[in-house]
């Protein structure tokens, strides 16, 4: 039997340390994927879309589990991605101040072998300290979070920034939920613990 290889579609370099915790080799590649939300897409349906594609972008590698990651958060009932910029960061940290915002990640696996597909999206909330807009600026110019979802970095000075976090997976947070992956891997016979 072929050793399967494990793919991660993604550059994120904080997907990779993720990755990386569960000590097994991989590659990551990026996939070309349009990341533009559909009218009437929910949160979870955009996530679970996006992780899905991402995932299939790379299905024509061999002998591969390929895993897809995507995230959003939704602030008064609009989906945020990446601000990718410092007065978007400062807007969105700004609208979250005081408030409690669900992060919705999706996360799939293909298998190149057989096309199958697993998907699943977890949730975290995160609740915000009332934060002033020197805080703000302050936070968003020492971390500048521009490729984060939610403009913070919760496994740096972002943590900061909340009074409570709830959800099972910490790692879902940062953008993959590590707890799901393990069992996903581990249906296609590819486990952390040998």
């Amino acid at each position: 039997m072929k050793s399967i290889r494990l793919i991660l579609a993604s550059t994120s370099p904080y997907r990779a340390e993720l990755l990386a915790k569960l000590g097994l080799p991989f590659e990551a590649i990026a996939p070309q994927v349009d990341e533009t939300v559909h009218s009437d897409e929910s949160a979870t349906q955009l996530v679970q879309r996006l992780a899905e594609q991402k995932a299939r972008a790379l299905q024509n590698e061999p002998d591969a589990l390929v895993i897809g990651s995507d995230q959003v958060c939704v602030i008064n009932g609009q989906i945020i991605g990446k601000p990718l910029d410092r007065e978007t960061a400062i807007a969105q940290l700004s609208q979250q101040s005081g408030k409690t915002i669900r992060f919705y990640t999706g996360l799939a696996v293909v298998n190149t072998n057989t096309n199958e597909c697993d998907v699943t999206v977890d949730t975290f909330d995160v609740t915000f300290r009332t934060l002033n807009q020197a805080q703000i600026e302050r936070y968003v110019d020492l971390e500048q979070p521009y490729y984060c979802a939610g403009s913070f970095k919760s496994e740096g000075l972002g943590i900061s920034l909340f009074s409570t976090l709830e959800g099972k997976d910490p790692n879902t947070l940062v953008g993959l939920p590590l707890i799901d992956l393990v069992t996903m891997l581990d249906k296609h016979g590819l486990s952390p613990l040998g």
